[in-house]
């Protein structure tokens, strides 16, 4: 994925720029990526998702950037920062690689529930692949 990481963070800020939303970070890992944007309130979060979701698809395909069959999961989540935590969370999403060396992607995702005091149940998060990727 590191060959096409930039060109899939490219294509997906001008789907969110066409929305009109304004992009304040992204960080694409193999197995996810985030998204921070300054949001524009003529729009749903799940319209936005899935364009986003559905055009990169289409393009990764498209571009043939993996041999294997690639499709983002159906599951995404979402969550607000005040203003003051806006530089906290870009420098949290561009140190996104350094991050998961120390910390995996299920293990990050959880506790972002848990400190948002979001009731889960694990049946209904979506599934995760640490063992799938490599860390190179």
């Amino acid at each position: 994925m590191k060959n096409w990481k930039d060109d899939l963070e490219k294509y997906i800020t001008v789907i969110i720029q066409n929305h009109k939303h304004k992009l304040l970070a992204i960080g694409s890992m193999p197995d996810h990526i985030h998204i921070f944007i300054g949001y524009n309130v003529n729009q749903l979060i799940p319209d936005l998702v899935e364009d986003i979701k559905t055009s990169s698809n289409i393009w990764i395909k498209q571009q043939g950037f993996t041999k294997f069959k690639f499709d983002w999961q159906k599951g995404y989540g979402a969550f607000t920062h005040s203003r003051s935590q806006i530089n906290q969370v870009v420098k949290y999403i561009k140190n996104q690689e350094k991050h998961h060396q120390k910390k995996s992607f299920k293990d990050e995702y959880t506790e972002i529930l848990v400190k948002n005091g979001i009731d889960y149940n694990e049946e209904y998060i979506f599934e995760f692949f640490e063992s799938t990727f490599s860390k190179d």
